[in-house]
């Protein structure tokens, strides 16, 4: 999707969740949108959770930044 279409569909799913007081799952691997949207996040590499917490918890995850980003405290 373009810049443009996933600021639509972002917006699209926010409004109906809360319009209808939802609970969505998705699966996501662009994390603007993840981000954007949650309030719970789940973690999971190799099929394996390796997090869950709300979005400031997940960006801040030394496991998730070193399973997404492939950089560990000690090599930062």
């Amino acid at each position: 999707m373009n810049p443009k279409e996933t600021e639509d569909l972002t917006s699209f799913i926010k409004r109906i969740r809360d319009e209808f007081d939802l609970t969505i799952f998705m699966i996501e691997h662009h994390m603007q949108v993840v981000m954007g949207i949650s309030d719970r996040i789940y973690v999971l590499d190799y099929g394996i959770t390796i997090a869950h917490g709300n979005p400031y918890e997940i960006q801040n995850n030394q496991k998730v930044i070193e399973a997404y980003l492939g950089v560990s405290e000690n090599d930062a």
